[in-house]
């Protein structure tokens, strides 16, 4: 597919992207999403499992009823950083917003992800051009807290609209420090070449979801489905800005922590963890 025209100079960029072998080793996180019942029971005991699997990081869903001090400790005491946390976009409008920056300020999370959009943000393409502004200026806002807004994709936002692709829209219309947070399995669902995506809006993807996708296998981990994952993290690393790879096992055929457990295993297969 072709984008035919590049927001805030993003082209440049793609030029002045370091080489794979200047760059750290990405690490990885977990999306707590995938472990919520045993979060639910006892999130201070799955972050300490999370922790010893392996894991450098997670992002939040949700905190369990816990105050931000409180989960800044629980981190602290697990050698865990935020990478990121799930949260609807009315918690940053207006004068939810300071709330919402405080608490993620004493948590130490920089990225704040809205997971999905309610229909009267998305349901035209003057209704995404509408969402542009808002994270526009959201971005505004956040430079000053050294924070970054973003919008993590399901399938809806590479479903044409009015003959348009509405993520595009979206991240056309925004300046580079608003994140797309990538979930390469949904992109890969809703029939998108993840590596046509990364390539065609550079830096943008700063937190990515590392989810597989299989036409039979809702359960399938990553490198069980279609994507082409060697080829995928060279391409993130090498021009997408990737800061996270967060995982995500959504399907729910796992039990306990069995299914980031192996996703782990993998990534270190891959040599990504």
């Amino acid at each position: 597919m072709l984008v035919t025209r590049r927001a805030f100079g993003c082209a440049a960029v793609a030029a002045a992207v370091p080489s794979l072998a200047a760059r750290p080793r990405i690490p990885v996180a977990v999306q707590l999403y995938s472990v919520r019942k045993a979060a639910e029971a006892d999130l201070a005991g799955t972050l300490a499992r999370i922790a010893k699997l392996g894991y450098k990081g997670v992002e939040f869903a949700g905190y369990y009823g816990h105050d931000a001090r409180t989960i800044r400790k629980l981190l602290d005491d697990n050698g865990l950083k935020a990478a990121g946390t799930h949260t609807g976009i009315e918690t940053l409008l207006e004068e939810n917003l300071p709330k919402t920056i405080e608490f993620n300020k004493i948590i130490g999370n920089r990225y704040l992800i809205v997971p999905g959009l309610p229909p009267v943000y998305r349901e035209t393409i003057k209704a995404w051009h509408g969402t542009a502004e808002i994270f526009t200026e959201l971005a505004v806002k956040l430079r000053a807290e050294q924070m970054r807004a973003g919008l993590h994709n399901h399938t809806v936002e590479f479903e044409r609209l009015e003959g348009k692709i509405p993520l595009y829209e979206f991240l056309n219309n925004t300046p580079v420090d608003v994140i797309a947070q990538l979930d390469i399995g949904h992109a890969r669902r809703a029939g998108m070449d993840p590596l046509t995506v990364i390539r065609a809006y550079p830096k943008r993807f700063v937190t990515v979801h590392v989810k597989d996708y299989h036409p039979t296998n809702k359960a399938a981990l990553v490198g069980e489905g279609e994507v082409r994952w060697n080829e995928v993290f060279n391409e993130l690393e090498r021009r997408g800005g990737v800061e996270w790879y967060i995982i995500e096992e959504e399907s729910g055929a796992y039990p306990d922590l069995e299914g980031i457990a192996r996703s782990l295993e993998r990534m270190k297969k891959l040599g990504k963890a």
